[in-house]
């Protein structure tokens, strides 16, 4: 079984509620038997649009980018 840290764009409001937002997360306790106690991690970054395509082209780049994620954490300080 494969663990470590998982980044996450998860949408935070209702489905077909507008406007649409959504968080990045973080979650350090991925594929870990810790996982299973369940909770979501601090958002790291959170954007509002008016489709759920909208906010994740929004997000998706802060996602993908491991110097602007480590950014975003020590900003946040999440740990």
């Amino acid at each position: 079984m494969a663990n470590g840290p998982v980044v996450r764009i998860r949408r935070v409001t209702t489905p077909g509620s507008t406007p649409v937002r959504a968080v990045i997360e973080l979650d350090r306790r991925a594929g870990t038997p810790r996982a299973a106690a369940g909770g979501t991690p601090p958002p790291l970054m959170a954007v509002e649009g008016a489709t759920d395509a909208e906010v994740t082209a929004s997000l998706l780049p802060f996602a993908e980018e491991d110097s602007v994620l480590a950014r975003l954490v020590s900003q946040r300080g999440a740990r």
